[in-house]
């Protein structure tokens, strides 16, 4: 069986890289690009810097920053007003997955209209929309190097997974002195993100000898590192090897897949506002223990690449490891429950039926290699609110 692999057209990888970006811009012919960002983009100085480099070679790009976390449809809709008034030709996509995949959206309905409803997967949307040069400033979605995107539907608190090559960046610049400013707790969500996409990556059944190979490469890098870039963000060598992990484990989650903790995972972001990396977090440990039975030598890989887990280790010692490591991670970088973050119990109990039908409408549970039952998973979100993360009580 063959597979399709799907990447940008061009990545730049390393420190400085972006004193490339008027290179990479001149090869995709644009001339008039408008950089999609948020504020803190602003603050930090990251657009001054883009804007310098590119007036250099006498390129002048406007900025839209009004960019959210997990962007709405609402958020980006101004956005999509100004590539409909204006003759951009391409798109400078600047920050971390949030203002990626707006640039994503923007990107679509800024040329062919509709709303992002329109979009919503199965559909795949493979029309060009305006050519994006994504730069990513934390260590963690991936989006620089995927075809999907994920905008929330305001009106039904539903975020909508959109998936097709129409939202795959044309080019992607991986800078990791970029990340030099990340701050702890969204280096530790952002971290684990990456963490989940490359092991679910590897564990789902739409895998494939590529992905896997990005996968494994990719926990090699974050596993040693994670820690180390959380307690202390100047340390470069850390740094590096999550922005290229973060890379690695995009490529293999856009060329296999995502399961059940993504699945899980979007629900929780849209309703109680739960930054999507450390809802992620939250669900990892017990999601994986749940998994493990279906396929226990994959997650052993797993535990080996992370480096938690010696290679003459059996794949049950091996799984012990990786349990007990995710969850000492969660402590250790401090992942709230979902009652430390402010989630009112009784909201959550009301609204749980509704997670899990959207969980399940998304399609990524069913790329579990454990695919829960609805009861089986109004079970694993309702140990969201154990202490101690563990899936003791859960369904077997």
């Amino acid at each position: 069986m063959s597979h399709s692999i799907v990447l940008p057209r061009t990545m730049e990888i390393g420190r400085e890289a972006c004193q490339n970006l008027p290179t990479i811009l001149a090869s995709l012919g644009i001339k008039k690009p408008l950089i999609i960002t948020d504020e803190m983009m602003v603050k930090l100085g990251y657009v001054d810097n883009v804007q310098a480099i590119l007036k250099a070679v006498n390129i002048v790009a406007d900025v839209f920053s009004d960019t959210v976390p997990e962007p709405t449809e609402s958020s980006i809709a101004a956005g999509v007003s100004l590539v409909k008034a204006q003759d951009y030709d391409g798109l400078i996509a600047l920050g971390g997955g949030s203002p990626i995949d707006s640039a994503k959206a923007i990107s679509i309905l800024g040329k062919f209209g509709g709303v992002m409803r329109d979009y919503k997967f199965p559909r795949q949307v493979n029309e060009a929309g305006l050519p994006i040069v994504a730069i990513p400033t934390t260590a963690g979605t991936g989006s620089e190097v995927t075809r999907f995107t994920i905008i929330t539907d305001d009106a039904n608190n539903e975020k909508l997974l959109c998936v097709g090559m129409g939202f795959m960046p044309v080019a992607a610049i991986i800078d990791y002195s970029l990340t030099m400013s990340v701050p702890p707790r969204t280096t530790a969500d952002t971290g684990i993100d990456a963490m989940t996409h490359a092991i679910e990556a590897y564990i789902s059944p739409k895998r494939n000898a590529y992905s896997d190979q990005q996968s494994l490469a990719a926990l090699r890098l974050i596993g040693p590192n994670i820690q180390t870039a959380y307690h202390d963000g100047k340390d470069e060598t850390a740094r590096e090897a999550m922005m290229l992990g973060s890379t690695l484990a995009g490529i293999a989650f856009c060329n296999s897949s995502v399961a059940l903790v993504h699945g899980m995972s979007r629900p929780i972001g849209a309703f109680f506002h739960v930054p999507h990396g450390l809802s992620n977090a939250m669900l990892l440990p017990t999601i994986t223990e749940f998994g493990i039975a279906s396929a226990p030598d994959r997650y052993a890989d797993c535990a080996r690449a992370l480096g938690v887990s010696d290679y003459s280790d059996t794949n049950d010692q091996a799984n012990v490891s990786l349990v007990s490591y995710l969850k000492n991670l969660n402590k250790e970088l401090q992942v709230p429950t979902l009652a430390e973050f402010g989630v009112q119990r009784t909201d959550f109990d009301a609204l749980i039926d509704t997670m899990c039908k959207q969980a399940f409408a998304s399609g990524s549970p069913n790329n579990n290699p454990r695919i829960p039952s609805l009861e089986e998973m109004i079970q694993l979100y309702t140990l969201l609110w154990n202490d101690t993360n563990s899936v003791e009580n859960a369904p077997s």
